[in-house]
């Protein structure tokens, strides 16, 4: 390809607005399709491109929280986003606040003006030829969300949350209180298992059935709810219902007293590194406070680490790990790559890193330069590996997490100070990479 062959970005979102910025400003000339404002859906309330919820939905800034570390990769970087947000900032703490107008709107100015950006308003119902970057985000449109789910072939697509259970990092699990083990020793040890009591059950019961649940927002899928209860509508439906559904002891002897506790919440792992597990038959729509409070009454998990809590909304997303590579990019023609929340990164900031991934490498294919490979010791990185791992089997989108970086590999004392020390990693294993224009 030369360079004055039009690079195809759909959506002009935060992930769509950063690909076709770092497209541009490495020469090539970028076409990008938004379809605001002939068509909205229920989420948009402007015409401007990277509309935000909120003023805060950049969330932290600080290197010893992961989406801290991922703003400031994407800073080093010369992400738009990024230097937009920075001069739109509102005071709020610790966190990366922004004017959402003010934001919007100098985003869709920078994206208007530049020369290699020619902007079309329209709604694109197809799969475009590549080279083309798709970044239609949680709500794609139903025709081209069907669109995509021809173009894989059907399978693997999937457009709503179908109850999310929430995960935890294994170091913060108190091993002391849990014990690996699979139902009446079959297979491999693969299952942690947290027990409880017969007073600490009930009173787990009680506050579960209690707990405040999410609201479902009027665009949201009824049918998320279907076929799959939330652990607290079981809770709600008797108190020995979990007791004979996903908190069943029986042939799990505890191997301190060799009997089988009151009840058992069994962890599987969700990664092939196991530095994260998953609730087995929590799915839940409580509110993410609600289930840290609950959750956390579990002796074992008194101190877990919540790295993604539970959700059922819709939100239109892609299997990633069979369907795309560490770049986004289809594995099975580089050419049509993918980004932003439909390629199952959970977050706007996320959603800015995997623009910005899937742009670089396709520059460089499209140059015939080498792909840039970010360490997996980068957030940027870790991200494009975890929508990629093929060992996840079912795959649910993901924040940034400390989780999905590798550990360090020596004892830093405080949590504090092991983040912070995995992040100057980070950031001294970005600084060696060449991926300038």
């Amino acid at each position: 390809m030369n360079n004055n062959e039009r690079i195809t970005v759909v959506g002009a979102g935060l992930a769509g607005s950063e690909a076709a910025w770092q497209l541009a400003r490495r020469g090539l000339r970028v076409r990008l399709v938004e379809m605001k404002p002939v068509k909205m859906t229920p989420a948009h309330r402007s015409p401007d491109f990277a509309e935000l919820v909120c003023s805060n939905s950049l969330r932290g800034d600080r290197l010893e929280n992961a989406v801290g570390l991922l703003k400031e990769e994407l800073r080093r970087l010369g992400s738009l986003i990024l230097a937009c947000a920075d001069e739109t900032r509102v005071e709020a703490g610790g966190c990366l606040a922004v004017d959402r107008q003010g934001f919007s709107a100098l985003v869709t100015e920078r994206i208007r003006s530049h020369p290699n950006i020619t902007v079309v308003s329209e709604e694109v119902t197809a799969v475009p030829e590549g080279p083309a970057i798709i970044a239609t985000g949680p709500l794609t449109s139903e025709p081209l969300s069907k669109a995509i789910a021809d173009y894989f072939g059907g399978a693997g697509y999937l457009n709503f949350y179908d109850a999310a259970a929430p995960l935890v990092t294994f170091e913060s699990i108190d091993m002391d209180r849990a014990w690996f083990a699979s139902r009446y020793d079959r297979g491999t040890p693969d299952y942690v298992n947290c027990s409880l009591d017969e007073d600490q059950y009930k009173a787990f019961v009680r506050e579960l059935a209690a707990a405040e649940e999410a609201p479902v927002h009027g665009f949201e899928d009824s049918k998320v709810f279907e076929g799959c209860m939330p652990v607290e509508v079981m809770a709600r439906r008797g108190e020995d219902t979990l007791r004979y559904g996903p908190l069943k002891p029986v042939g799990l002897p505890d191997p301190r007293t060799g009997k089988e506790p009151y009840a058992v919440i069994q962890l599987r792992k969700d990664n092939a590194a196991g530095t994260i597990y998953n609730l087995v038959g929590f799915q839940t729509h409580l509110r993410f406070a609600e289930q840290k409070r609950v959750f956390s009454m579990i002796p074992a998990l008194a101190n877990a680490e919540f790295v993604r809590y539970g959700v059922m909304h819709r939100n239109t997303f892609l299997d990633s790990p069979r369907l795309l590579d560490r770049t986004y990019a289809d594995r099975r023609n580089p050419l049509v790559a993918f980004a932003g929340q439909m390629t199952g990164v959970e977050g706007y900031v996320e959603s800015t890193a995997s623009g910005y991934l899937a742009a670089v490498c396709m520059a460089a294919r499209v140059r015939g330069e080498p792909i840039p490979d970010f360490p997996a010791e980068t957030a940027i990185g870790a991200l494009g590996r975890y929508i990629s791992d093929e060992s996840v089997n079912r795959f649910q989108p993901m924040n940034i997490n400390f989780g999905i970086l590798p550990p360090l590999g020596r004892k830093v004392k405080g949590k504090a100070n092991k983040n912070l020390a995995i992040a100057e990693r980070a950031l001294a294993a970005l600084a060696d990479l060449k991926t300038e224009p």
